[in-house]
C-alpha cells in the first residue's frame, strides 16, 4: 500500500464505537463550505480534498445537500494535511458571521436578549451544520457556558472542531452584543497546541488546556443584554422555519439527542431511564417506546455516551483512570475498568497509550 493510500485509509476509518450513525448523511455542509471558501480566497486548490468521499466541491452549492460525519472528517483531514496549518479551525471560525448561519442566524439576531439568542442557537445548532453537539451549562452563580460534546471519539479532529465552533460563536457573539463582548475563559480537553498564542490573540481570555470539559465560559450578566435588532414576529417565523429544516425522522432523532444531552450533563450521577424520563417530563414507558420507535435502547445510548466521554478524557491525558471513572459515574475504579473494556475491547491504560 502506498503512503497516499495509507493516508486516505486513516482519514476514512471510523472511530471506535462509531456505528452506523458515522455514515448517515444528515448534516448541512456549512463547515465544508466555509473551509473551501477560505482555501479559494488563499488561492489554494481544494478539489482533491473530496477524492473518495462521494462528494465534489461543486455539490456544496446545493442547498438540499446533506453529508455524513465520515465525509466531513475525510475532507477536513485532507485540508489539514494539505495546508499544514494547525490553526485552520480558528481561521475558518473567525470568518463566520450571522449570515453564515442562514435562518438560524436570523432567529438569533431577532431574539430579545443575548441569552435568548444563545439558547436558540444551541437548540437548533444542527441546522447550522455543526459537527459536534453543544449544550448550555450553568457553571457557577455568575458564570454560564457553551459546552461542546464530540459526537465521536475523533481525537485528531477535536482541536479543529472546537476551534471552529468556539471561534465562530465568539465572532457571532460580538456581532450580536457588540465588540466589547468578552468571555471569561476557554476550557479545552486537549493538550496545549503549538499555536496557543493564536487562541490568546483571538479569545483574549484565560485559556485552560487539558481541562475536563470543552466549553467557553461567560459572565451570566450577558444573558440579559438586550439586542437592538429584536423583532418578535421575524424571530418566530425564523424559528418555525428552522424547525421545518429538521429531517423527516427528526422526532426520533430529537428524543435520542435529548437523552444524550441529559446523560452527558449528569454522567457523574449515573442517571437511570426513570431519571432521564422525569427530566424530560415524560413517563418511563413513553420514553422507552419513543426510543424503541427509532430502534434505540436506553442502556446502549448510556454506554456509548460514557465510553465516548471516557475516551475523550483519556486522550486529554491529565486525569487518572480513577478520576475519569468518577467523571462518568463509577466510584469503584475496578468497575470502571471492566465496563470500559466491555465497551471498547481494551483497558483504559491501553486506550491512553494507543492515543498517545
Amino acid at each position: 500500500m502506498t503512503s497516499v493510500a495509507v493516508s486516505h485509509a486513516i482519514d476514512d476509518a471510523a472511530p471506535p464505537g462509531a456505528g452506523a450513525r458515522y455514515t448517515v448523511a444528515e448534516t448541512p455542509p456549512n463547515i465544508l463550505v466555509h473551509l473551501t471558501q477560505l482555501a479559494l480566497s488563499r488561492g489554494l486548490r481544494c478539489d482533491g480534498w473530496f477524492a473518495g468521499s462521494g462528494l465534489t466541491r461543486e455539490q456544496l452549492n446545493d442547498p438540499t445537500l446533506r453529508i455524513s460525519y465520515r465525509q466531513a472528517h475525510s475532507v477536513i483531514r485532507r485540508a489539514l494535511q494539505a495546508t499544514g496549518e494547525p490553526g485552520l479551525g480558528l481561521a475558518v471560525g473567525r470568518g463566520e458571521t450571522l449570515g453564515s448561519f442562514g435562518l438560524l442566524g436570523l432567529a438569533m439576531m431577532t431574539s430579545a436578549t443575548f441569552g435568548d439568542a444563545m439558547k436558540v442557537g444551541i437548540a437548533h445548532h444542527r441546522v447550522s451544520g455543526s459537527l459536534v453537539d453543544v449544550s448550555f451549562e450553568v457553571v457557577g452563580p455568575r458564570e454560564v457556558a457553551l459546552a461542546v460534546w464530540p459526537r465521536f471519539n475523533d481525537a485528531p479532529l477535536l482541536p479543529f472542531l472546537c476551534e471552529e465552533l468556539f471561534a465562530s460563536s465568539l465572532a457571532i457573539a460580538r456581532e450580536l452584543a457588540g465588540p466589547g463582548f468578552q468571555p471569561l475563559r476557554l476550557e479545552l480537553t486537549y493538550a496545549r497546541p503549538a499555536h496557543a498564542k493564536d487562541y490568546a490573540e483571538f479569545f483574549q481570555c484565560e485559556l485552560l488546556f487539558g481541562a475536563r470539559h470543552n466549553r467557553i465560559v461567560i459572565d451570566a450578566q450577558w444573558l440579559e443584554h438586550p439586542l437592538p435588532t429584536h423583532n418578535p414576529l421575524t424571530a418566530q417565523q425564523a424559528l418555525s422555519l428552522c424547525t421545518q429544516q429538521h429531517d423527516v425522522d427528526g422526532p426520533q432523532q430529537e428524543i435520542v439527542a435529548s437523552v444524550e444531552r441529559l446523560l452527558r450533563s449528569h454522567l457523574r450521577n449515573q442517571p437511570r431511564l426513570p431519571d432521564v424520563a422525569r427530566m424530560l417530563n415524560m413517563s418511563e414507558r413513553s420514553l422507552r417506546r419513543r426510543l424503541a420507535e427509532g430502534g434505540r435502547v436506553f442502556r446502549e445510548i448510556h454506554d456509548r455516551v460514557r465510553a465516548e466521554r471516557a475516551l475523550e478524557l483519556l486522550h486529554g491525558g491529565t486525569l487518572s483512570v480513577a478520576e475519569i471513572g468518577l467523571e462518568i459515574g463509577f466510584s469503584d475504579p475496578r468497575e470502571f475498568r471492566r465496563a470500559f473494556k466491555r465497551w471498547t475491547g481494551m483497558p483504559p491504560r491501553s486506550a491512553r497509550q494507543h492515543a498517545a
